[in-house]
């Protein structure tokens, strides 16, 4: 079963035209107040249990990557293949504790639509700001609440190292962000694909980190394209 994980205060609907192209394909519709990423990997696996899923084909993007490789981390037997899309491997760095309490102060001092309208922006390229999409990304952002925000942030800011896993990966990998993502950009995932072997690495044209709805089509090609490629024997 081809298994979706969205990303920080994001919901099904970052996958809709995932969900369109893949109608039998599970979307995780977010974690509840889940405050680490290893609850959250544990929510992603119940629902696939509950949806009578075995292997699982493993889709994160932003946050979803680091939720699906602690997917890799408590059930390496059931991931058939994996793709790490707009997201990241690095450690905490020693600025990042600050940064994102800057951000959540925003929250607090002028409320939670100030917090989107700060943090969502730089998420989606530039010609795509004045847009519908832009419009619905908000309104799913904003859908959700501080309180979430906060769970979230603390699972980031409490991530474990994911080196080990990714050199002991063997299923086909896809390794994915868009051309103009600032938060999360090619070099980055230049760096992801070399450390698993045999990743393919696409980055698309144009796009931002919201790269599942700024360019669907190009993400559902390289899904079809990472689909079709046979995995490793389990």
């Amino acid at each position: 079963m081809l298994l979706f994980l969205p990303g920080l205060i994001c919901d099904a609907r970052v996958y809709a035209p995932q969900k369109s192209a893949f109608p039998e394909a599970l979307v995780v519709d977010g974690y509840g107040m889940a405050d680490s990423l290893a609850e959250m990997a544990r929510i992603a696996l119940a629902e696939a249990d509950a949806a009578g899923a075995g292997q699982l084909d493993v889709f994160g993007h932003s946050m979803g990557g680091r939720v699906a490789m602690e997917v890799v981390r408590l059930a390496p037997h059931r991931v058939r293949r994996l793709a790490l899309v707009s997201t990241g491997i690095h450690p905490v760095g020693p600025n990042e504790p600050a940064k994102r309490a800057e951000l959540q102060q925003v929250g607090y001092d002028h409320g939670f639509e100030a917090l989107v309208d700060t943090w969502l922006p730089p998420m989606v390229a530039d010609a795509n700001r004045d847009t519908p999409i832009y419009a619905e990304m908000r309104e799913m952002c904003l859908s959700q609440d501080q309180a979430t925000f906060d769970a979230q942030i603390k699972a980031l800011l409490g991530r474990p190292p994911f080196d080990d896993l990714l050199a002991g990966l063997t299923c086909p990998a896809l390794v994915m962000t868009g051309e103009l993502d600032a938060w999360a950009p090619p070099k980055q995932h230049e760096a992801i694909a070399a450390k698993i072997a045999g990743a393919e690495l696409v980055v698309v044209p144009g796009a931002g980190h919201m790269i599942t709805v700024e360019a669907p089509q190009a993400v559902n090609d390289a899904i079809s394209d990472w689909l079709a490629r046979e995995p490793a024997t389990l």
